[in-house]
């Protein structure tokens, strides 16, 4: 079975929906590819590895309470594709949000099931996730506490201390515990869809979050996205950056 995973988040790296694929193939079988879909000129590659695959899994942002544009434009492409070769695949998404409720993804389920319909390929269902964008800095901060985790064990080496101390790993178990908690609603449906997925059957729309509060998320989420609206672009984002206008300038 080969199951194509379709990245579609417009971002190049450290994106959510890379985090979110890479954990639902954990839980898939067969062969896996991995295609990044950007722009328009990313339809034939992507298409090309559709032709022989049984299983195409999109992971999706959501954008105004839909698909992103280009992934629109793709879907319209891919219609074709597959009427034309006829091709029928099973179509599974994983779509993730940057609101606390997974549930806010319901309107962007429709359109694929709608997509599937129309296309004559069999919607399996999908994950919807709330809190996209925290689960996936936890997955930053797992990385940095793996880095520390080593420096520190090689710090010991160097000082021929003993690197199965137990205060060496006890830091880095503690927050590994957290992350994973704080990721298990995820990581439950997630591998709950790849029993479905494998299987070739319908795994249903479920929906999670990551697990915290609704008011410590909504703590946290205010004084991440100043800190990111300040480093990208000032607090009063845009308003004093040079402007760059088309056509010629009024005299």
């Amino acid at each position: 079975m080969k199951t194509v995973f379709i990245n579609c988040s417009p971002k190049k790296k450290f994106c959510a929906s890379a985090y979110f694929l890479f954990l639902q193939s954990l839980s898939v079988k067969g062969k896996k590819v991995t295609e990044k879909l950007r722009n328009p000129s990313d339809h034939q590659r992507i298409l090309e590895q559709i032709r022989d695959a049984q299983t195409v899994i999109f992971g999706v942002p959501l954008y105004v309470d839909g698909v992103p544009s280009h992934v629109l434009r793709f879907m319209e492409a891919m219609e074709t594709f597959c009427r034309e070769n006829g091709i029928h695949l099973n179509v599974y998404v994983v779509a993730n949000n940057g609101f606390i409720e997974g549930k806010q993804n319901e309107p962007l389920m429709q359109i694929f099931s709608n997509f599937c319909t129309r296309a004559g390929l069999t919607f399996g269902g999908g994950v919807g996730i709330g809190g996209g964008v925290m689960l996936n800095v936890t997955r930053i901060l797992f990385i940095v506490d793996i880095a520390v985790l080593i420096l520190n064990l090689i710090i010991t080496a160097v000082n021929g201390g003993n690197m199965l101390a137990w205060d060496l790993w006890e830091s880095f178990l503690v927050n590994a515990a957290w992350i994973i908690y704080l990721n298990l609603g995820l990581l439950v449906y997630l591998f709950r869809m790849g029993s479905f997925i494998n299987k070739g059957t319908d795994a249903g729309k479920k929906y999670t979050r990551i697990l915290i509060p609704s008011f410590i998320f909504i703590l946290f989420a205010d004084v991440f996205f100043v800190i990111i609206s300040t480093i990208e672009g000032g607090i009063f984002r845009g308003w004093l950056a040079k402007k760059h206008y088309e056509g010629k300038e009024n005299s």
